[in-house]
């Protein structure tokens, strides 16, 4: 989970990027012995093998995050279907379901040992969250449809939010958090 760390590797944020576009756009098509834990194939991600949820959050990491918003978007209309059938995968104790979760609020913990969750965009129009501590916690989302999946601005409590990512403390403050989306990046 030290993402930072792989980053600063020789070739560093450049070949980060390439490597992860690779991931995605290599051609699905499997060979040699049967895997039944691959499965919700796009390009080589496999959506249906929880150990890999993160990685499309992870461009993020390297000031793209309107790829993840891409990406996530491609999986969330790709990967999930309101039918008997509707995850691509195993789901090992909800993780299919709570990735779905999280990721239609605009939020997930890319890393399980941070306090910060990666910011994407939501897929409601407004999110409200009743704390243990009372507050609340608010998402609006603007503009929203199925071609805007690019965040274009974030407020936080009504001033502008440049981060890419919201730690628990900012959530567990009662904030509001309202972000404009559009069809391009």
């Amino acid at each position: 989970h030290d993402v930072k760390g792989l980053i600063s590797l020789p070739g560093g944020e450049k070949n980060f990027e390439m490597k992860l576009d690779e991931l995605f756009e290599t051609s699905s098509e499997l060979k040699g012995r049967h895997q039944s834990d691959i499965t919700g194939l796009i390009g080589q991600y496999a959506h249906g093998n929880e150990p890999s949820h993160h990685m499309a959050y992870l461009y993020n990491f390297i000031a793209k995050p309107w790829k993840t918003q891409k990406r996530v978007s491609e999986i969330m209309n790709t990967q999930y279907s309101n039918s008997p059938d509707g995850l691509s995968g195993n789901e090992d104790c909800g993780q299919m379901s709570s990735w779905y979760v999280l990721s239609s609020m605009g939020l997930y913990a890319v890393n399980p040992g941070s306090k910060d969750f990666i910011i994407g965009t939501p897929h409601f129009d407004q999110i409200e969250m009743q704390l243990e501590n009372g507050k609340t916690f608010q998402i609006e989302t603007n503009n929203l449809s199925d071609a805007n999946v690019y965040i274009q601005s974030i407020q936080l409590n009504d001033e502008i939010y440049t981060r890419s990512y919201i730690s628990t403390e900012e959530i567990l403050e009662g904030t509001n958090i309202i972000i404009a989306t559009g069809s391009k990046p």
